[in-house]
C-alpha cells in the first residue's frame, strides 16, 4: 500500500513539474502582446450612490449646532465634504445627532457622545467624548487611518472606525447627512 501512495505522489508531482515546465515558456511568451490603446481613467466626479433604503430625521437647534461643530471640526482638520458626510451619517446612527450622556442602564457599555465612542476603548476621558469638536476630531483620526476611505461605500469607512454590532446600519443616513454637508458646508 506504501509502494502505491508513493507512486501515485509521485506521478502527480511530476505531472505539476512537467505542466509548469511546459506552461511556463508558452505563458511568457503569450504575455508579450501589448495593447496600444490608451486605458481609460476612471475619475469619480460625484459622491457614490447612497445604498439602500434611506431613513430621515427632522433636526433641532441643538442637533443642526452639532452638524455645524462636526462640520467646523472637519474644516479644522483639512479633510474634504465626504468626510464630513461619513461623520454626519455616523453620528446619525450613533446618536441622532443628540450630544449623549451616560445614559444608566440604557447605555451601551460606557457609549457617550455623538459618536457612541467609549472611554474605556480610549476614545478619551467622559467631558473629552461629549464635546462634539473633540469626538469629531477623535472620530476623523480613525478615519484618516483607514486606507482609501474617501472611495469606500459610506457605511464600510465608517465600520472600519466604529466597529459596531450593525455594520450596515450607516447606510441609511448617507443621503440626510450628504444634504446637511451641502446646506452648511459654506455656511
Amino acid at each position: 500500500m506504501n509502494t502505491i501512495m508513493r507512486k501515485s505522489v509521485l506521478s502527480v508531482a511530476g505531472l505539476a513539474f512537467a505542466g509548469g515546465v511546459f506552461a511556463g515558456p508558452i505563458a511568457a511568451h503569450a504575455a508579450t502582446t501589448v495593447d496600444t490603446k490608451p486605458a481609460a481613467a476612471a475619475v469619480q466626479t460625484t459622491a457614490p450612490k447612497p445604498q439602500g433604503d434611506q431613513s430621515h430625521i427632522t433636526l433641532n437647534d441643538e442637533q443642526t449646532a452639532n452638524v455645524k461643530a462636526i462640520i467646523a471640526a472637519t474644516k479644522k482638520a483639512g479633510l474634504p465634504e465626504r468626510a464630513a458626510v461619513i461623520s454626519i451619517a455616523t453620528s446619525l446612527q450613533e446618536s441622532k445627532l443628540d450630544n449623549l450622556g451616560h445614559l444608566g442602564d440604557a447605555n451601551d457599555h460606557d457609549s457617550l457622545g455623538l459618536f457612541q465612542q467609549r472611554p474605556s476603548s480610549g476614545w478619551g476621558t467622559p467631558e473629552q467624548i461629549t464635546n462634539p469638536e473633540y469626538s469629531t476630531t477623535a472620530f476623523l483620526k480613525g478615519l484618516r487611518q483607514v486606507d482609501g476611505w474617501q472611495d469606500m461605500a459610506l457605511t464600510d469607512a465608517a465600520q472600519t472606525v466604529q466597529v459596531s454590532a450593525y455594520p450596515d446600519a450607516y447606510a441609511q443616513w448617507e443621503q440626510q447627512a450628504t444634504d446637511l454637508v451641502n446646506q452648511h458646508w459654506n455656511s
